[in-house]
């Protein structure tokens, strides 16, 4: 699962690793980014930073023409992700489990089980997940062969669930997705925290 899930993120349409790092960063500071901050961040050109964003469609951005939102965001979604006193959200479930170890910070998870609406809270540190709650809690995971569009055919499918058994009926409908324990779901996307943290990555790196 791991090694297909990496697979999938690296072959989706618009993703560049080797930014996703610097953009968090920024992000996760609550303002809006320019691409003069994210291009002094990336250590690349300017033109090189509106070339990549040019192919991520799926990005944010405010009435001024700053990033906002890519995986981390300013606009509210079920998964709240609060950190260093700021109240951010997250594209999805995966996303609030990634996100601390590349950023290199702790996050409290707030989202709400995708069948019942209970509250799932949990801690995040750079070395995973910590006090679940409540503890049955899991996450669905797919891996989509040809994805177009990560948010639509990726992290749209990715929530949390109070319990597997809550899950039930959502797997029904999507039978290509599977769910597995929140510590679980954190271990298959930890070679992609490698990859993304020692910048060998197979959608242009560094």
């Amino acid at each position: 699962m791991a090694a297909r899930f990496t697979d999938t993120v690296n072959r989706a349409p618009g993703v560049k690793l080797w930014l996703l790092r610097p953009l968090l960063t920024l992000l996760a500071t609550g303002e809006p980014v320019t691409v003069d901050q994210l291009a002094a961040k990336a250590g690349r050109t300017t033109d090189e930073i509106r070339q990549a964003l040019a192919d991520m469609p799926d990005t944010e951005y405010d009435t001024a023409g700053r990033i906002i939102g890519n995986g981390l965001t300013h606009n509210p979604t079920p998964h709240r992700y609060q950190t260093d006193g700021r109240t951010l959200y997250t594209w999805c479930a995966m996303d609030t489990l990634v996100f601390p170890a590349i950023i290199g910070h702790t996050a409290q998870v707030t989202s709400p089980c995708r069948a019942t609406g209970e509250p799932v809270r949990l801690t995040v540190t750079p070395d995973g997940p910590t006090h679940v709650e409540p503890a049955t809690a899991v996450v669905s995971v797919v891996t989509p062969d040809a994805p177009t569009s990560v948010r639509a055919a990726f992290c749209n499918q990715v929530h949390f669930f109070a319990s597997a058994d809550a899950a039930k009926d959502w797997l029904s409908e999507h039978p290509d997705a599977q769910v597995l324990p929140v510590a679980d779901a954190y271990d298959v996307g930890r070679p992609l925290i490698e990859q993304i943290l020692t910048g060998r990555t197979s959608s242009g790196c560094c």
